[in-house]
């Protein structure tokens, strides 16, 4: 089967999604992120993508109050399900993270292992989209607001990248756009993904989240399990982005 759209995808995948070793890092990235930003317990913080809530039970753990947004039904029935398990009040929110409106802004928020960052559909304007969910996040937060985001590291990707590739039309240098067919190895099974992406790098996104109102602090290495304020490696899969609304 191959999935047409990333919402279809992350319904399907969502039952078996904390398998995935990436995600058994929630609780020492969520003290990492409280050691760079500290906010006092019961603050309100926004998750932006939030997936099966794995980052969300964490802040709730500690005493913050967390709203959740994510674009699939399927990860946010297994959020509210572990949120419900662990006996934490977490707020869920069925939405599209480039138009979502809430009703109050937060002290702090997320946007984590891509949260919806670069997941655009075939022929979609990736920098609009992104630019989108930068700017969404930035009307819900107060000034001040600490804002953390993780996600693809363009370097690492276009390192991989050959002329044969190009040949093949799989991606295009121009554009930095990838588009093919992915066969991903996933704790359900082998499954074939439509791949459309756009490439950027640290200095393009920092940009557009400069643009949408927020001031950028720093640049790190954000690749799950390897959280550190350390200088960004040229072939690790993601980079973090820390900042503050303006």
């Amino acid at each position: 089967m191959i999935t047409r759209t990333w919402k279809e995808f992350f319904d399907s995948h969502a039952p078996y999604y904390e398998s995935n070793p990436f995600a058994a890092h929630a609780a020492l990235e969520v003290q990492f992120l409280l050691n760079l930003y500290p906010i006092p317990v019961g603050s309100s913080v926004l998750d932006v993508g939030c997936g099966t809530g794995r980052h969300a039970r964490e802040f709730a753990k500690r005493g913050y109050r967390v709203t959740g947004v994510d674009l699939s039904p399927g990860m946010l029935a297994v959020a509210r399900e572990k949120a419900d398990e662990a006996g934490l009040d977490i707020e869920f929110v069925e939405a599209d993270a480039k138009t979502f409106t809430l009703d109050r802004v937060f002290d702090a928020a997320v946007c984590l292992c891509e949260g919806g960052l670069g997941l655009i559909n075939m022929g979609e304007d990736a920098e609009a989209h992104d630019r989108a969910i930068f700017q969404r996040i930035a009307a819900h937060l107060k000034p001040n607001a600490s804002f953390v985001l993780t996600c693809l590291n363009g370097y690492s990707l276009i390192r991989q990248m050959k002329d044969e590739l190009i040949a093949e039309g799989r991606f295009d240098p121009a554009t930095m756009i990838a588009s093919y067919t992915d066969e991903w190895d996933l704790p359900e099974g082998k499954q074939h993904v439509n791949v459309y992406e756009r490439l950027f790098i640290p200095p393009e996104v920092t940009r557009m989240v400069r643009e949408a109102g927020f001031t950028v602090d720093n640049v790190y290495g954000g690749t799950a399990g390897a959280w550190a304020q350390r200088p960004l490696s040229l072939d690790e899969v993601e980079m973090m982005v820390i900042a503050r609304k303006l």
